[in-house]
This record gives C-alpha cells, structure tokens and sequence, in this order.
C-alpha cells in the first residue's frame, strides 16, 4: 500500500513543478494518529502545516504556494518522517530525505510550436557545402576532400589551432533542407555562425557579422526563409560568457585596427574583459587565453548583447526560432534574466534553452542556486541526465536508473518545459551515438588512437541494435529529440573533433536512417508526443516499460536489451507501430526487441 507518490495526483493534486498561487492538495495514508507537512523553501528554514483527517487513513493538506524551489517531507510522530526513498519511492525513516517542489511563476509559458517536433543540431563547417573549393583567409586552411579528418594533431609549439575548415555553409545546408524536411526536422540549432578564427566559431570576433566562410547576411535570410517554408525554424548559438581573443572587442594581435581591449587601455571595449595584470593577464574560460571572458557585470556589455538593438534583437528579428545559451551555468541569473526579457520582447514565441549538464531545476553554480524554471529564465536545457541514462541502458540494462531518472525529471520541472527539454543523445562535445554505445573504451586513449575506431561486422551490430533502442527511447520521452548531424546516418567519432567530421553524403547508413525516418513519421502522427503525460510502469532487469497518454489516446514503449525473453501482457489487441504487426494479449520481447504500441 502507498503512503506517498508524489507522480500519483491521489497524493499530490499536481504531477510535477506547480504554477505559483495555484492551489496544491497533499494527502498521506496510513494508521498515523497524525501528520504534518514539513515545507522548506530554499534558504529557509521550515514551515510546519498541520494535516487535517479527510479518512479512517488519509490525512491531507491544501497549500498555495509563492514562486520558488522548496523541498518536503512528512512528520508523523515519535520521531518518524515519511521521506523520500529510492526512485522517489516514500519511506519511513527517523533520517529523512526530502521531496522537491518546484513553484514556478504563474505567468510562465514556453514556445507551443516546439512541442512534439524534432531538433537536428548541425555543425556548419562539417554539414554540407554549396562548393568544393574554397579560397579562405590568411591561417586558415581548406580540405578539399571530406573524408579527410579534421586535423586533431597539435602543431610544433603544442597547440591545436583548430583553423581546417571543410568549407559548410549556408547555401549548402539550404541545398539539404528537402532531406531534414524528410526526417521530420522541425527545428535546426545551428553551432555558432559569426565570425571568428576557428572552425567551431565559439571565439566570437564579431558578433554582428556572420563568418565570410559561411555566407552573407542574405545568404543567411534566404536559409531561415527557405527552412520556415518547410516548417522548420533556426535557433542559433548564443555564445556570450568569452570572446575570442582575436576579436574587434579583444584584439590581441592588432588585426582589427588594435581599438580592442588588449591593445589600447582606453578601448570602449576595456570594461568587457577582467585584466588582472593589464595586458597579459586575464580571465578567460576555463584558463584557455584564447578565450577571454566577458564581464557580465558590466552594462555596457549586458547592453551591447540584451539591450536595445542589441544582438539578441538584431537576429531575433530576423525571424529565427530562439537561442542556445552556451554555458549558461556561467552567466549571471541577471544577465539570464535580462536574455529572456530581450528575446521575448522581440518575439514571444521564440525559445531559450540552456547548456545545462545537471538538473536544472535545483542547480548550485558557483555556490549560487540558479533559478532556471521558476519563470524568468529558460524554457529549456540540453538534457545531458537523460542522455547518460539513456546510453548506461542500452550498453549495460540499467533500466532502473533510467527509470528513476524520467520519473525525478517530472516531478521536477514544470510540464511545459518538459515537453521543449532538448533530449540529446549525441553533441559536439560528446562521442557520436554510434560509438558510445560500442564496447570500445576511450578512456586514456589517444586521439591518434581513437581516430581509427570504427566498428565493423558484429561488434557494429550490436552498437546498430543499441543505438536503436537509443533513439526509440529518445523519440517517445516527454522532451523534443535533437538529433546530431550524422548520427543518423551512422557517422563515428569519439571526442572532439572527431565527433566532427564531415557529413558521409554518399555513405548514409541505409537501416539507420530509416530508423529514425520511420521514428519521425511516429513522432508526427500521435499528439501524446507533443503534450502527453508520461507514467514508467516497469524498470527493472534491462527492461523499460512506459506510457504516453493523454484524453484522446495512449501510446505504449517497451525496450528490453537483457538476455532473457519476457512476456508483456495486456488485454484486447495491440498494433506495434515501427513494424505494423498486431498481437492479442501478450508479446514476447526477446534481447533488444522494443516496440510502440496503440491499441488496435
């Protein structure tokens, strides 16, 4: 018997985050000749509240809430709590652990057009390009073959320049728009596109110009309008925490008329940066010098990005879908604040997602609790929990976490931002798909090494099966899948760059990309995708259980990857989507068989 579920509305009138001033009714069950709500809100010590008997074995309780992060748990005499146990089971115990609660403001709302669609994450150097041959700026070097690796070598003073360009650009992805449109692609996130020195492009030198090797401004408008007449939109790379230090701000080697903060201590740009021995020694990201860090504290800064006519307007303007925030976990909660409030005056429909690497909704940054999901400043993160969970099941059958893990994530986060959480399963920062749900093990190897990983006959097999289950998972959850460029068409790679490579455009893995085509076409044809409530009903022995549902229909997903054959059983007929099959009250799942089913 359950004494507590905070998913089940029995216990908790509200599954998950809860809209500020809206009323939240608590119940517990059991022979307690009492009980009392213990409420903490962060920071705070603890509010008291009395339970009422509403049953010979239910109390309850009727709250409304302020905005804010509070954590809970129940007293129910002699010393004894009901708290929160394993997978956020309730327990009994005289140490308790407490329960969540998120209270978001009341007028918080996310991008409705994001919900139930599907983000493809493109690196534009390595995606497609309009010609094949490129003359590129002094330093910067072109492959004329794509098939080359991107150089990972450093050269002979020990650094890794990052300046080989494959020559990606606007035009070319504009030229394979019709093939996203076939994926189901509603919105493209496009790694940073300003100028800059390197291939990756997060060391801005101009933020209001785009990088020459990529195109032009028009080249850029005609790409968000030919992706809008498809139905997919653009959301750009807001890379705001550094420059690059060869930038028109910075300008550490005199190449932009040495107006920058490196080379004149009377710049206009000298308060962006924090000189601790002017000019030699500065704050950059992470200690890398290329990468001086912006002072976010300074107006003139928080204005030239998230003022008005700022960068943020300039291209929300433009018509793009929103912004990524690169390492949002570094800025300010003002600075994020003072994002939101310039991308939503510009276009309230457009969406911020964060680069956050932990749950968002509880995160401790610099010792700071950040405020990401009570209303004022994202409306999505990269969900890289997710990821690792999802990766750990299909590699080692860890269904339990990966259960654990969806349901802590819908206790936590409000439920519209649940449904825009960018789900990932691959970045630019992470190993390809493909190889990580290999058996081969990266770890202290070097990149000469790894560089000639690839898997071939059955130990790729056994990644291919992986990997689907992967993306089935990934397609179904509460959340939009973002898929990494090449992924689905069986590209490897372990760490960067040679997760980067060049698109195979005449080598498409066949079996894989119709795998996530038909996962798509799935996606596309059942509202729960978009605006379902998701319940796990089994997790245990490499083998996931869950449902989508709503009013109007319910979808259900099982993936077993454990050795042994189980029978899922149910009443009535089931019709399994991916391969159209109808079965009668039972299906036998064998090792990395999975299926979604509606009733028939």
């Amino acid at each position: 018997m359950k004494i507590f579920d905070p998913l089940d509305k029995f216990f908790k009138s509200v599954t998950g985050a809860v809209r500020a001033g809206s009323e939240t009714v608590f119940r517990v069950r059991g022979a307690f000749s009492n009980a009392a709500l213990l409420l903490e809100r962060d920071n705070e010590a603890a509010a008291v509240y009395p339970m009422r008997r509403a049953g010979d074995d239910i109390l309850e309780l009727t709250l409304t809430l302020g905005e804010g992060l509070y954590f809970y748990c129940f007293d129910i005499g002699n010393g004894l709590f009901i708290s929160r146990g394993k997978g956020l089971a309730a327990v009994i115990s005289d140490d308790p652990v407490k329960f969540q609660l998120t209270v978001y403001s009341a007028d918080y709302t996310v991008p409705e057009w994001i919900k139930g669609g599907i983000i493809y994450q493109i690196f534009p150097d390595r995606f497609s390009r309009s010609e094949n041959d490129k003359a590129l700026p002094a330093g910067k070097v072109f492959h004329k073959d794509t098939a080359d690796d991107p150089v990972f070598l450093p050269d002979s003073a020990g650094r890794v320049l990052n300046n080989d360009f494959f020559g990606g650009d606007f035009k070319g992805i504009i030229l394979k728009l019709d093939y996203l449109a076939t994926l189901g692609v509603t919105a493209i996130y496009l790694n940073p596109v300003f100028s800059a020195y390197s291939n990756h492009r997060y060391d801005t030198a101009d933020y209001m110009s785009f990088d020459p090797v990529l195109g032009s401004e028009k080249d850029f408008r005609d790409l968000i309008k030919s992706a809008e007449e498809r139905g997919i939109k653009i959301i750009l790379d807001g890379v705001f925490n550094h420059t690059g230090d060869d930038s028109i701000y910075f300008d550490k080697y005199g190449h932009y008329g040495g107006k920058g903060a490196y080379s004149d201590k009377n710049s206009r740009y000298i308060n962006w940066y924090e000189f601790i021995d002017y000019p030699t020694v500065y704050r950059s990201w992470w200690g890398i010098s290329t990468l001086p860090s912006t002072n976010k504290s300074y107006s003139g800064f928080t204005e030239f990005i998230a003022g008005e006519n700022g960068v943020l307007e300039r291209y929300t303007k433009m018509g793009i879908g929103g912004w990524r925030l690169d390492v949002a976990d570094e800025l300010p909660s003002s600075f994020v604040k003072d994002i939101r409030r310039a991308v939503k005056s510009a276009d309230p429909a457009a969406v911020i997602i964060g680069e956050v690497w932990e749950d968002a909704t509880n995160k401790i940054s610099y010792g700071t609790r950040r405020e990401y999901f009570l209303g004022k400043e994202l409306d999505s993160v990269m969900n890289y929990p997710l990821k690792n969970a999802v990766i750990d099941f299909v590699k080692y059958g860890s269904a339990e976490n990966l259960g654990d893990l969806i349901k802590e994530q819908i206790d936590h986060y409000p439920a519209c931002s649940l449904d825009c959480m960018m789900n990932i399963l691959g970045t630019h920062d992470t190993a390809r798909l493909l190889s990580a749900v290999g058996d081969y093990a990266p770890a202290g190897k070097s990149k000469s090494e790894l560089s000639k990983v690839f898997y071939t006959g059955e130990e790729r097999r056994k990644a291919v099966n992986r990997l689907k289950a992967a993306a089935l998972i990934q397609y179904t959850l509460k959340g939009v899948p973002c898929v990494y460029y090449g992924d689905e068409a069986g590209m490897q790679g372990f760490s960067d760059p040679l997760n980067r490579r060049f698109f195979p455009w005449k080598d498409i893995d066949g079996e894989i990309f119709d795998w996530y085509k038909k996962l798509g076409e799935i996606r596309r044809r059942y509202g729960v995708f978009a605006f379902g409530d998701c319940k796990v009903l089994y997790a245990k022995n490499g083998m996931i259980v869950y449902k989508r549902f709503n009013e109007e229909s319910e979808v259900l997903i099982a993936v077993n990857v454990s050795e042994k054959e189980v029978k899922l059983e149910f009443k009535g007929r089931l019709k399994e989507l991916l391969t159209g099959e109808i079965f009668h009250d039972f299906v036998s799942m064998g090792k990395f068989c999975m299926g979604i089913y509606v009733a028939e």
